[in-house]
């Protein structure tokens, strides 16, 4: 595909659903070769095959992104597949319920692990290539829960909190490098996020959250970090908060 995103190589993780899909086509459809994370390989395949009939070129690098290897394996399969790697979208992500008092430190280490650390294992070992091609994007997705703490999801908010503050700190670490490192921000918005959730009611809570009235789509969120990743060299969007336009209840 010819675009504004020829020649570049993009890697996305939690490219199994929902937004991750989004991102992949959307940057497929703007020219970029993409390697597409996540731990459902059937899935994977399926979007590879929908990218390619397009016209577009893909790979799938099947594994868990909390694994450093295998996150790290990521990376090098990519750019081993396509050469380089110009563009890093870490979509990957998990919400549980989760307070202090009576903690399930099993699922706080999951959710920080997937939220949190998967994007620093993929960072690490993206910067390098990326360095050596002289600049790159690297786009984090948060969420409006890194803007207020939540009581019910405490470890979700810690989690995208820190996230934004590594985002944050890798800007100023890298730009010089030009390696550009957004973050991006959404708000409600249809995906299976719910799905993931292991208590019944909070979970049945969530899906009516993401999927209520007005609640964005998986390609509005892409459309937003295809935008990002698609201004001039000299300019970074450092964070990017979006939110539906209908805003009816608790932002996620």
């Amino acid at each position: 595909m010819a675009g504004v995103l020829a020649g570049r190589v993009a890697l996305v993780t939690g490219a199994s659903a929902g937004i991750g899909v989004a991102v992949a086509i959307a940057l497929a459809e703007a020219g970029a070769s993409v390697a597409v994370a996540a731990r459902r390989a059937d899935r994977l395949t399926a979007l590879v095959k929908k990218i390619e009939a397009a016209g577009g070129k893909a790979l799938a690098v099947p594994g868990d992104v909390t694994d450093e290897k295998a996150a790290r394996g990521m990376v090098a399969d990519t750019v081993k597949h396509f050469g380089r790697l110009d563009i890093l979208v870490n979509n990957a992500g998990v919400i549980q319920l989760a307070t202090v008092e009576n903690a399930n430190i099993a699922e706080w280490k999951q959710v920080i692990d997937l939220n949190l650390m998967a994007a620093l294992y993929t960072c690490t070992a993206a910067i390098p290539h990326m360095k050596a091609h002289g600049g790159g994007d690297i786009v984090n997705v948060s969420s409006m829960a890194s803007r207020r703490t939540s009581a019910m999801y405490n470890s979700y908010s810690t989690s995208k909190h820190a996230l934004n503050a590594m985002t944050d700190g890798m800007r100023q670490e890298l730009g010089l490098a030009g390696i550009r490192v957004s973050i991006v921000e959404p708000g409600a918005t249809d995906t299976e996020v719910a799905e993931q959730m292991t208590d019944p009611q909070h979970q049945e809570w969530m899906r009516k959250h993401t999927s209520k009235d007005g609640a964005m789509k998986p390609e509005d969120v892409a459309a937003a970090i295809l935008l990002v990743v698609s201004l001039p060299a000299r300019t970074n969007i450092s964070e990017l908060s979006i939110r539906p336009t209908i805003d009816v209840g608790p932002s996620r």
